[in-house]
């Protein structure tokens, strides 16, 4: 293949802690200095939640505002995803932070459930998320843990609701939600092409064991990757991951497998038709 692979980098998330790895990036700092090497690595898109200094789960404007700003002088072009995922926040405090414009916001579409919890996107949320990312030029990453949330992307589409063609992300693997399962994905992928085109981008996400297992089913059909301490901390069974770099460059590798180049940062914001940083 040559279409280049975009990679996404997801360095913290909710969950993790340092007494589940010592590497989770947890203050603004540690979260700057985890993404530039992961940047340098290779990845073109950082995904982004902030925490407090307890290590809890935090929706703070400033903490965000810091951190782009941090990731926007140490890597320049770099493309910014803050996460509006329900654990970091309830309500309208999920967006509060969209109004710094990042290049990207993650969006889930509807509901679904969690290890111990139901995850609750109720529609009238997912509406004001998503038009408060048509104000600000925000290009949402929809997070479909569900196939409906594929054909809801595409009603939200018609109706104007999300601007141009969305950027699709496969999440597999979350305990009590959908498995990482092969021909789920196959369907998946089948599905973002036939509802918007068979050059539509799209990407996937794997949970705990099953990180690497997506990257290599998506980067081998195609598709982006997704990689990170949020959403695995381990490079085996055995070994902790020393860093989010070290997990950028095993999915680097994973396209070295299959002969596709590692899209730049240029190249990605090219795919997904984001504007250009001012660098």
């Amino acid at each position: 293949m040559t279409n280049p692979c975009i990679i996404c980098v997801a360095i913290t998330g909710s969950l993790p802690t340092k007494a589940n790895n010592p590497a989770v990036p947890i203050t603004v700092s540690e979260q700057i200095e985890s993404t530039q090497e992961a940047f340098e690595a290779g990845a073109a898109i950082v995904h982004a939640h902030v925490r407090n200094d307890d290590q809890t789960p935090s929706s703070d404007p400033d903490k965000f505002a810091a951190l782009k700003e941090g990731v926007e002088k140490h890597c320049p072009g770099m493309i910014i995803q803050f996460s509006t995922g329900g654990r970091s926040g309830a309500g309208m405090a999920r967006g509060g932070m969209l109004p710094l414009r990042p290049d990207m916001a993650s969006l889930s579409v509807g509901s679904n459930n969690f290890p111990t919890r139901v995850y609750e996107n109720p529609p009238d949320l997912v509406d004001w998320l998503a038009s408060e990312m048509l104000a600000h030029d925000v290009k949402p990453e929809i997070e479909a843990f569900d196939l409906s949330h594929i054909l809801k992307a595409r009603e939200m589409a018609d109706t104007g609701q999300l601007a141009g063609t969305p950027y699709v992300q496969f999440v597999m693997g979350v305990k009590n939600a959908m498995p990482a399962d092969r021909d789920v994905f196959d369907y998946y992928v089948h599905t973002v092409q036939r509802l918007f085109g068979a050059d539509a981008p799209w990407c996937a996400a794997g949970i705990g064991a099953a990180q690497a297992t997506l990257n290599d089913w998506a980067i081998a059909a195609g598709g982006h990757a997704r990689t990170g301490l949020e959403d695995n901390v381990r490079l085996d069974r055995d070994r902790l991951a020393p860093s989010n770099a070290a997990l950028v460059r095993r999915t680097v590798a994973i396209c070295e497998t299959y002969e596709r180049p590692v899209a730049t940062w240029a190249q990605a914001r090219a795919i997904l038709g984001l504007r250009q940083p001012n660098i």
